[in-house]
């Protein structure tokens, strides 16, 4: 297993579980460039909570979508971290579209999460096979519970797109492997309740749902990624951290 102390990392996706993961990192000793596209004052909030405990933050904006964004992105970092050894991207929203909503701006935006990470990967691994190996570098992309083979209503862009990020760890995975470079997904389920959600509807009708009766936990999700970095032979996995609701099917189909 690797030591993570003093490597450089590019984190995308840095709110609500993903702050929760930038924080975990940081206690590692990982130095971090936190990327993100518009909520700038958030970003500067976490690097400045960061500050202080001994490892380096910065925050470096872009837009996945945009391939010169995502080289730029990846070039500050190397830059300014003086080494890329891990790209983490939680980047994502949630969007709900009903059957008859669905249309190409639906697909178009969905599409354009799966997009990204795979933009990220491509760029990050080319700045990544520069380090020395043998294990030169590790991406950590997010999908879904549900992206795999059970979908539930109404979301069926975002887990198509879901479904294409957890497809394209197994596709990145085989390709880097070569170059030293490993690749793996992590899959939560209902994690953190959003705003939109009350807190009876989250607790009776989401997380009641997942056979351990509880949602997801982000300290776990953070814990089991630090395991991944440390991984030198774990590769090309999807892993769903997720209360056991995926064993429970889609739900409710009305």
């Amino acid at each position: 297993m690797i030591t993570l102390q003093g490597k450089g990392a590019l984190i995308v996706g840095a709110r609500r579980v993903g702050a929760v993961v930038a924080r975990r990192m940081a206690q590692e000793g990982i130095n971090l460039a936190i990327g993100y596209r518009s909520s700038a004052s958030e970003a500067e909030a976490l690097r400045d909570a960061l500050t202080g405990t001994g490892s380096t933050a910065l925050t470096i904006q872009g837009d996945l979508s945009h391939e010169a964004d995502v080289q730029a992105m990846v070039e500050q970092a190397v830059a300014k971290l003086g080494n890329l050894s891990f790209v983490v991207n939680l980047a994502s929203d949630f969007p709900r579209v009903p059957l008859p909503l669905l249309d190409s701006v639906a697909w178009d935006h969905a599409m354009s999460t799966a997009k990204g990470s795979y933009l990220l990967a491509v760029h990050a691994a080319r700045a990544m096979a520069l380090n020395a190996g043998p294990t030169r570098g590790h991406v950590v992309l997010f999908g879904d519970w549900a992206a795999g083979e059970t979908p539930y209503r109404e979301y069926l862009p975002y887990l198509t797109a879901k479904a294409a990020v957890q497809f394209m760890t197994k596709a990145f995975a085989t390709e880097l492997a070569s170059h030293g470079i490993l690749v793996n997904a992590l899959a939560p389920g209902p994690t953190m309740r959003p705003a939109d959600i009350t807190e009876s509807e989250w607790r009776d009708d989401v997380v009641a749902q997942a056979p351990l009766r509880r949602e997801s936990s982000a300290d776990e999700i953070a814990d089991l990624l630090i395991t991944l970095l440390k991984s030198e032979t774990i590769t090309g996995e999807t892993i769903r951290v997720d209360a056991g609701r995926h064993l429970a099917g889609p739900g409710p189909l009305a």
